[in-house]
């Protein structure tokens, strides 16, 4: 039902933001604000923040943002009308009345519903009869105990073209069994039970209450697997098998497994993976996706290996690429050949299930592994690879999220223009047919080797200080680098802090944050024109192909006296023991030493690579 704009303004007035937080959120008070860890990620230093005042909460480190309304949502992965209606009742707050139409639908959807649990109800006790006999020897067979079938409330369907109907005859009228998808009525002559000898699995809601069935026929008839049809309760593109169940697990730890039936949700779940929800005989649909992403941030869609299953992933992926956002995204899982969950569980146990689920690839592996798939060993074939990634790309609709993939992309088609055992290529092209390199210019100081080492430092910082963007694609390498000045050390890892905090920080807010840190001396030694004359990518007028190409250029350029000293260290090790091994040392050493030169003078050359 739509609320209206006074009501809920008075129910966020009511409830206590930090008092509703704080039942899950040890909070502190600072200030006027709140102070406690993140609920949404793992973190060891508080970055969420609760300001009662303003009615909202924000962390600095994951993002998550939203009031009082927002925050039951997420930790009881309630839909918006639940969660006003839980915390209408937490404040004392009345309902708003319905309209008549809306208390027409609704009393018209309560009969539906109590015709179908009647129905549910019957299904149930004719597989504990004597009907039941076949179904239950084949219940048996798949390994379901008593406790299972009662726990998801298996039934059986009659081989009689009325028994449902007779059944519920007294109580429920022909044509509301009829709307409720139980009878179906042909062009001439009597209705008849829809679903007939066949097990059957009930479909519950987001609250489990039932509202629709499917049927897995037990003889040799078709279709075999057969769903309710759709009705004022149940619409199949939007409904998930398993949903109350993994929803009330998400609760506890978010967790969401895509299975393709009904048997392989209750394997799962009897195996321990409470997650485990299935759609209902289609393709994931756009709502399907989101309902996922309120039980885990990355479900993980488990597939066959074979063309079909491939052919399915697929069809998942491109439905679920628009809808992409920060921190929300799929995972792909594939199974061993002529296994699905149910089959693998119950032959191989638990464990070989968690073992395909521990190597779920991302979204991003899985796309770029179906688009790579074909040849790229000519110039055009690696364009022709290029232009289908940006459309791939462009057909995200977040457009942090848009950056990240066009990132990872651009660095994977860098992969591919790597002589065999070089690096990256570094050069582009200029408008007058000249090649300039992105990194430091060969007129770099270079008659001290500790010079340009300090140099190549401080050009990779004041590079991330102009361009704020790119401490997202490079934050972890930045971490893991070796700055032996200790002032440049300092000032990265106050810039790796304040990211962290707060990772969509601008160029110019960082600067700020820095010099009001106590670092303005060394950031204005940075940023000088001493440093930036030879490094034209890391000036502020530099574009984003540039800021990174010349970025990882000067990175590894940074890094190659290592292989030097790697060198000298494997020429002791074979002088002191001249084994095999040490002897493969250091010829791969000297082999990457000779490669590493010929790249450079090639660079200097300007030649095309």
């Amino acid at each position: 039902m739509a609320f209206p704009p006074g009501f809920l303004d008075e129910l966020r007035a009511r409830v206590s933001l930090a008092g509703v937080v704080g039942r899950r959120v040890a909070l502190v008070k600072r200030g006027r604000e709140f102070i406690g860890l993140c609920p949404f990620h793992k973190e060891k230093t508080p970055s969420f923040s609760v300001v009662e005042d303003k009615g909202f909460y924000h962390c600095f480190g994951c993002g998550a943002h939203g009031d009082v309304i927002g925050f039951a949502m997420q930790q009881e992965n309630l839909t918006f009308p639940e969660a006003v209606e839980q915390l209408a009742r937490q404040a004392g707050l009345d309902m708003p009345r319905q309209t008549q139409d809306e208390r027409d639908a609704s009393e018209r959807q309560a009969t539906i519903r109590g015709a179908i649990e009647a129905a549910c109800a019957f299904f149930e006790e004719t597989l504990h009869g004597p009907q039941g006999r076949e179904a239950r020897l084949y219940l048996d067979h798949r390994g379901l105990d008593l406790a299972t079938l009662r726990r998801f409330r298996l039934g059986f369907a009659p081989d009689a073209r009325e028994g449902l109907k007779r059944a519920l005859a007294k109580t429920f009228p022909e044509p509301l069994l009829i709307e409720a998808g139980l009878l179906r009525r042909p062009d001439s002559g009597a209705s008849y039970d829809y679903f007939r000898n066949r097990i059957i699995f009930p479909i519950g809601d987001r609250q489990g209450r039932v509202i629709a069935f499917g049927g897995r026929v037990l003889d040799e008839g078709q279709p075999k697997y057969l769903n309710s049809p759709e009705t004022p309760l149940f619409q199949k593109g939007r409904v998930l098998y398993g949903w109350a169940q993994a929803r009330a697990a998400a609760a506890r730890q978010p967790s969401a497994i895509v299975t393709e039936g009904y048997m392989d949700v209750i394997a799962l779940h009897r195996a321990g993976f409470a997650g485990a929800v299935a759609p209902l005989g289609t393709a994931l649909t756009e709502t399907q996706i989101e309902e996922l992403w309120r039980l885990a941030p990355e479900p993980v869609l488990c597939f066959d290996g074979d063309a079909a299953g491939q052919r399915a992933a697929g069809r998942a992926l491109e439905r679920a690429l628009p809808l992409l956002k920060p921190g929300q995204s799929l995972r792909f899982a594939t199974l061993p050949a002529g296994e699905d969950p149910d089959t693998l569980v119950l032959h191989h146990g638990e464990g070989a299930m968690s073992e395909v689920l521990a190597r779920a690839r991302p979204l991003a592996e899985v796309l770029w592994e179906m688009e790579a798939a074909q040849p790229s060993d000519t110039p055009e074939r690696r364009a022709a690879l290029e232009q289908r990634l940006e459309n791939r790309v462009r057909a995200i609709a977040d457009r942090t999220v848009q950056d990240h993939y066009r990132s990872f992309f651009r660095e994977r088609l860098f992969a591919l223009k790597r002589r065999p055992g070089g690096r990256l290529g570094r050069f582009r092209a200029k408008s007058g047919g000249q090649r300039e390199r992105p990194g430091l210019a060969e007129a770099a100081p270079a008659a001290d080797p500790r010079l340009l080492r300090r140099h190549r430092q401080e050009v990779l910082l004041a590079a991330l200080l102009n361009h704020s963007f790119l401490l997202h694609e490079v934050a972890e390498e930045l971490a893991e680098l070796q700055l032996g000045d200790p002032r440049l050390d300092k000032l990265c890892h106050e810039i790796l802090r304040l990211h962290a905090l707060n990772p969509d920080l601008d160029a110019a807010t960082l600067k700020l944050h820095l010099t009001e840190s106590g670092y303005a001396r060394v950031v204005q030694g940075v940023l000088s024109p001493q440093v930036l004359q030879h490094a034209a990518f890391a000036r502020p007028e530099a574009d984003a192909e540039t800021v990174r190409m010349g970025w990882l250029d000067t990175r590894d350029r940074l890094q190659e006296p290592d292989v030097a000293r790697q060198m000298a260290e494997a020429a002791r090790d074979f002088v002191e023991d001249a084994s095999d091994e040490n002897w493969g040392r250091l010829q791969r050493l000297k082999q990457t030493a000779l490669e590493t030169n010929k790249e450079d003078d090639g660079a200097t050359g300007g030649g095309i690579r």
